[in-house]
Parts: C-alpha cells; sequence; structure tokens
C-alpha cells in the first residue's frame, strides 16, 4: 500500500511517500520545502502571510507530486507553528479544502513518540539513551532504556524561536552564546538535571547536515544509524557556532535552508553535550514521518 506522510515543520515541510508492508516499508519519493512557517511570527503565536503563502506553494507541489504517485492513503501533522499559531485554520483550512489532506496538529508528547518509533527502526535502542530532534520551534527529547520510553519532553526552544527573540551579530559573540545557552537552561526546566543516558540519537535533519560537515560527504541513502566521532563533532559545533553568514554561504555541505540557523543549531547540541554523559553519538536517517507511516 502506497502511503504518503508530510510533516508542517517549522521550518521545513516534509514530504515521502513509501510502499509500506507489515514487516517495513521501501521508500518511493521523498522531498522537503525550506518554508520557514515561523518566520516573523512564531513567538507572537501567529503565521504570517508571506509564512502562509510559501506554506499553500508548499503543499500545491506536495499534492500534484502525491496524485503523480497515486499514493492511497495521505495525512499531514502539524507540530509546533501550527499547534501555538492563533490562526492556523487558515492553513489546515486550505490543506483540507484544497488539497483535500487530512492534517492532525499534534501536541509535543505525541510528536516526541512518533520521533521515538520512527529513530527506533534505525537503531538497538538497548542501552540508556536519549534521543534528540532539532526543530525550528520545538525540540524533541526522548530517553529510553532497554527499547523503552523512559521520559521525553517537547521544549520550546526551536532555532526559529531563537533566531528571532533577538538580533544576534554576524557572527555570534560570546555573549549571544552565553545567552542562547542559559535561555536553554532556563526553558528545559530540570529536565537534564542528574541525567545519566550514554548514548545521544540526532534525528535526522539537522544531525545530517552535521554529518556532511565532517564527512565531507553526502548523507547515505540507509535505513540504520550511523556513528558520529564525537571529538569531530564538537570541533564541528565550535566552528558553525562562530562562522559568519559568509562562510555558511560559502559551505556547500550546509543546505540553504540551514545556512540563516546552523549556528543557533550548533550552540543548542553543543550544550546538550555538556548536560550528558555521551559515549556514543549517532544520527537516524528517520524521524516523525518514518515512524508516523504505521500509524495510518
Amino acid at each position: 500500500m502506497l502511503k504518503a506522510i508530510i510533516d508542517l515543520g517549522t521550518n521545513t515541510f516534509n514530504l515521502i511517500i513509501a510502499k509500506v508492508e507489515s514487516d517495513g516499508f521501501e521508500l518511493i519519493y521523498s522531498e522537503k520545502d525550506g518554508v520557514a512557517l515561523g518566520m516573523g511570527g512564531i513567538n507572537e503565536r501567529f503565521i504570517s502571510k508571506d509564512a502562509l503563502r510559501r506554506a499553500q506553494n508548499a503543499i500545491v507541489k506536495f499534492k500534484r507530486i502525491i496524485d503523480l504517485h497515486q499514493v492511497e492513503i495521505v495525512k499531514a501533522f502539524g507540530t509546533s507553528a501550527i499547534r501555538d499559531a492563533r490562526n492556523a485554520h487558515e492553513l489546515i483550512n486550505f490543506i483540507q479544502n484544497n488539497a483535500g489532506i487530512a492534517v492532525e496538529v499534534i501536541d509535543g508528547k505525541r510528536e516526541a513518540e512518533l520521533i521515538f518509533s520512527g529513530v527506533s527502526m534505525t537503531h538497538e535502542l538497548s542501552s540508556s539513551g536519549m534521543i534528540m530532534d532539532i526543530g525550528g520551534g520545538s525540540t524533541e527529547f526522548v530517553a529510553y532504556k532497554n527499547f523503552n520510553i523512559v521520559d521525553l519532553v517537547s521544549l520550546n526552544i526551536g532555532v526559529s524561536r531563537i533566531y528571532q527573540q533577538m538580533e544576534l551579530n554576524d557572527p555570534l559573540s560570546q555573549d549571544q552564546v552565553l545567552w542562547i545557552e542559559n535561555f536553554l537552561e532556563r526553558e528545559s526546566q530540570g529536565f537534564f538535571k542528574g541525567r545519566k543516558e550514554t548514548e545521544l540519537i540526532g534525528a535526522s535533519g539537522t544531525f545530517e547536515t552535521f554529518y556532511e560537515l565532517i564527512e565531507k560527504k553526502n548523507f547515505p541513502d540507509c535505513q540504520s544509524a550511523i556513528e558520529l566521532n564525537i571529538p569531530k563533532v564538537k570541533a564541528s559545533l565550535k566552528e558553525i557556532m562562530f562562522s559568519s553568514m559568509k562562510d555558511r554561504d560559502r559551505n556547500s555541505w550546509i543546505i540553504p535552508i540551514r545556512k540563516k540557523m546552523a549556528p543557533i543549531a550548533a550552540v543548542k547540541t553543543n550544550w546538550v553535550l555538556s548536560k550528558l554523559p555521551i559515549e556514543k553519538l549517532y544520527v537516524s536517517p528517520f524521524s516523525l514521518k518514518e515512524g508516523a507511516l504505521f500509524e495510518l
């Protein structure tokens, strides 16, 4: 059976089409569009007119692709920007009325559970570890042990929210890095206090960019999590944190939709690594959208 999942993210809309069987799936098509849905309004809880137009254009394109593949089941999931925006109904109604696609607006807990479902297909979660999914509006953390979720949280510390909190220098100053770290500390509300997880798994997205920056090659087409060298990751994070926009524009391993906010993602990841006694670091090619394939 052909299924399509659309992840209506705060920065990026993601589409996957897959042939789903009882024992797994075959990816047929994937597409991402840098919609920047949260830009210009996420901290005021609304979707701007420009962002709404970009979102509508992406949906029209996705609908064309879905129809071309004659997909049988389609579902869209609205995450942080959509669940917070007072005018989210404008986009939801457009998707439902013009594309005939049902939209489920999910809370942070449900988002984290779907992320766990996706990542668990790519890595044996037998140790004590933490999954991290960096989003534009929120960031999800799922602590696991012996294949089960033991704790989870969805925090409103997405890169777009932080980017729009203050006027950032180019490159970031030491004071601004400290401000971001203090913001993360405050907004995490003690979640990381006393944690002992020794594995960290980054769920696709930004972590795939980290892989490409370190390895200087495209992230492979695979269905298994890939281990990253922790010292190399930390060195790369430091470099990104204090890079200029000009530096990032010249860097072909940072895709366009990540160039603007990459330093914030780097600060956040570096901060998380400082909070946990991580011995193994992985990047998973799967996240929410793959986890949702078996929810339909």
